[in-house]
């Protein structure tokens, strides 16, 4: 059996829940070495998302459930806590011959631990960083957290999903996967890919970021309401596909330097 694409690439993955973890699978899934950094106890916030929760050989249930797994396969989980200077110091280690270096805290949080950029790369001049976030780097939405749900209201998804207007039960409605969260993870695979091969290839190096807001608002499912300023409406299959005329501020899409 041939080597897979990826082997030989290392990441370090710090990110919880959904969008970061899918994208870090992805990357396991091509062959990349993944290990993923979890809180002392408690581990990646997506333990928590259950039942149903699997069970040991003796029948105990135990903190992994079908959310969790559905992200994380193909990875190694080691505990840290990057609070203490003693967690800190082996995130930096751990730095030392990583590829790449995955993050979705709120922007500027791991800047306290001395795991910012800068930092790291000053460790590691050929690493790769890529920090997901709701609203990018810059801006001035970028300090807040960014959820699914938020995202799918803010960029226009809710408006055009559910009831038509005039039916009974007729106002926005949640998409019932987490699509955002789904869209960010692909997007943050394709931007890996794209910076580890722009460093090899074209001797660059720097970081990646991806911005889910970016993301949702640049989908081509939107009409002409976005460049009018009209509301979109609700019009079940039949719609061309149409996204909210607001697009809140957020950064570029994802780049790499």
């Amino acid at each position: 059996m041939s080597a897979l694409p990826l082997s030989g690439i290392k990441i370090l993955d710090l990110t919880r829940v959904l969008a970061g973890p899918l994208s870090a699978q992805m990357l396991g899934d091509l062959g990349a070495e993944v290990i993923k950094i979890e809180r002392p106890g408690t581990g990646d916030d997506a333990r928590a998302f259950g039942p149903p929760y699997l069970t040991d050989p003796e029948g105990k249930a135990n903190n992994n459930n079908s959310f969790y797994l559905c992200a994380n396969r193909n990875k190694k989980s080691v505990t840290v806590n990057i609070a203490k200077p003693e967690g800190q110091a082996i995130i930096r280690e751990l730095a030392k011959d990583a590829d790449v270096f995955m993050e979705n805290y709120k922007v500027g949080d791991l800047k306290r631990y001395g795991l910012d950029y800068e930092t790291i790369k000053a460790i590691n001049p050929k690493i790769i960083y890529c920090s997901v976030t709701g609203f990018g780097q810059t801006g001035p939405y970028a300090p807040r957290a960014g959820y699914d749900a938020i995202l799918q209201a803010m960029g226009g998804l809710m408006s055009v999903t559910g009831h038509i207007d005039g039916e009974p039960g007729e106002g926005p409605m949640k998409v019932g996967p987490s699509i955002v969260d789904y869209m960010t993870g692909m997007n943050t695979s394709i931007g890996l890919l794209s910076a580890l091969y722009h460093r090899d290839v074209n001797g660059g190096q720097g970081s990646t970021s991806t911005s889910a807001c970016s993301i949702l608002s640049s989908r081509p499912c939107r009409t002409g309401c976005r460049s009018t300023s009209s509301t979109a409406r609700r019009r079940r299959a039949a719609a061309p596909g149409a996204m909210a005329a607001c697009r809140p501020a957020c950064s570029a899409a994802p780049t790499a330097s």
